[in-house]
């Protein structure tokens, strides 16, 4: 039986597929169901990311065995630099040993740890802190570079950061992302704003959305003794809205709720208007190693009687500027595995960081914290094929799908796919009722062969569709032995 809050998502649902969905020219993934209306021989298949290997250690004095919380920043001139926490010993959140450290790379495979020389830390000041002292903000600051149009030279850089303990978040703002200091005095979220038990003590995600014209903020709090997240809006990132508790939808069933211990929810590089959350999944009691296995790899005593993976979700503002309210949880099942070995199976491993950024021409990578509460503790990265989340998958046999009616902006029709050999993709158009479109019908095009993250899409006239733009239409992708990551119209 479907609860209410399941059939209020559903009616959601419903009624934001009722008109067409103006897409204009941005680039879509199939990385949820939301334009898919209809499956025959397809469906949609999330895709792994490859184990890349260790990126750098928390092998400094002050990062260490606790180190997390990790934020990936893609910089203006497409380097990346990578904040962290550092911690080296186990004791309470916002400690005075806890810091914000930083690492840099260009490639995204070859990190260094700048000797910065703000901070004086163990005796010297050749160091990689940017954030100490700061009452408690260093246990989980979050940064991020805002894109808002018209930002102040010293307000490139933003981050949130704080527990209950400080009385909630505290903004922060920098020229450089370096040196930093408060834009207020105050908590701009406090802990009397969020009408629940706990909160904070996780990662607090902000960012700027260009799609939504607003700062928002996710973040975590407990919601009937389990692990949810809300979300706060604001214009000017000092007055914050109360949080909303959002829900979570699957396309079959009703979702499972389950502790998700960080959110790292952020718009896509690529497709701005559409958020991923690579969540840290946390088992609680799940005790995968026993005493002895425990102490061979050295883990804390405390951190081994749970377990952690990462989960792969979607989120979205629609028509209007409002936000669907729900993560799209279509792929219930793990997105990034804990890896061969002990080390791999303890409590708070395995926790995604903030933000998936470019790091080739043809990929993209997420970091994951690993190891944690060990000497070996360290950053590695996954990689995966640009909007390479999830697919729209056929099998041999062949089959299609077809969107909701949607209205698009553009000249040509752009796609990133997959076939093998003997596969292929073609793309038809329709009118909303179905009907093919005489000159843009499956027939009519030209059979997609290859492997491209960019291939214009060719019909028996040409590539150009202009004449069906501004117009309800539906897309029909008639696929074999193919995988279909992403489509975008372009002039």
């Amino acid at each position: 039986m479907k609860t209410p809050a399941i059939l209020l998502l559903l009616a959601l649902t419903s009624s934001l597929a009722a008109d067409p969905i103006n897409i204009g020219g941005r680039r879509e993934l199939f990385a949820d169901q939301f334009l898919v209306e209809k499956f025959s021989g397809t469906r949609l298949q999330m895709h792994a990311p490859r184990d890349e290997g260790v990126t750098f250690s928390f092998d400094k004095p002050w990062e260490g065995l606790f180190s997390g919380y990790a934020t990936i920043v893609t910089l203006e001139d497409g380097k990346l630099r990578a904040y962290y926490r550092g911690k080296a010993v186990a004791n309470r959140d916002g400690s005075e040993e806890e810091v914000t450290c930083c690492a840099e790379s260009t490639d995204g495979r070859t990190w260094t740890k700048p000797d910065l020389g703000i901070y004086e830390v163990m005796g010297t000041r050749d160091n990689n802190v940017v954030l100490m002292n700061a009452n408690t903000a260093a246990h989980n600051f979050s940064p991020f570079l805002d894109t808002r149009a018209g930002v102040p030279e010293g307000e490139r850089f933003k981050a949130l950061g704080g527990t209950m303990e400080s009385g909630g978040l505290t903004a922060w703002k920098s020229a450089d992302g370096y040196r930093w200091e408060k834009i207020v005095d105050y908590p701009v979220i406090t802990k009397e704003m969020v009408p629940y038990k706990y909160m904070f003590d996780s990662q607090n995600v902000p960012f700027w959305s260009g799609a939504e014209g607003k700062y928002i903020c996710y973040y975590r709090v407990f919601e009937e003794g389990i692990r949810r997240i809300v979300r706060s809006e604001s214009i000017d990132f000092l007055k914050w809205s109360p949080p909303v508790l959002l829900g979570y939808r699957h396309p079959e069933m009703e979702a499972p709720i389950e502790h998700l211990y960080t959110n790292q929810t952020s718009p896509y590089f690529r497709a701005q208007h559409l958020y991923v959350a690579i969540a840290a999944r946390f088992m609680p009691g799940r005790q995968v190693l026993n005493d002895e296995q425990a102490k061979a790899i050295n883990v804390n005593p405390g951190y081994f009687k749970d377990t952690s993976d990462a989960i792969f979700m979607t989120t979205r503002p629609v028509e209007g500027g409002e936000h669907v309210g729900y993560y799209d949880r279509t792929f219930l099942e793990g997105f990034i595995r804990g890896g061969i070995g002990a080390q791999n199976w303890v409590s708070r491993t395995n926790y995604p960081s903030l933000n998936v950024v470019p790091t080739g021409s043809n990929e993209m990578s997420v970091y994951v914290n690993q190891d944690y509460a060990q000497p070996t503790a360290h950053m590695r990265r996954y990689s995966m094929r640009l909007d390479g989340f999830a697919s729209l998958h056929c099998g041999y046999a062949g089959g299609h799908a077809v969107t909701r009616p949607v209205i698009f902006a553009g000249r040509e029709l752009s796609l990133n796919f997959s076939t093998s050999a003997a596969g292929g993709v073609k793309v038809g158009f329709e009118d909303p009722e179905g009907n093919p479109i005489p000159g843009f019908s499956v027939e009519d095009c030209v059979m997609q062969i290859g492997n491209e993250i960019d291939r214009k899409v060719i019909w028996k006239s040409g590539s150009d569709v202009s004449s069906l733009a501004g117009k309800p239409v539906r897309l029909r992708f008639s696929m074999k032995d193919a995988d279909l990551f992403s489509f975008q119209f372009t002039e």
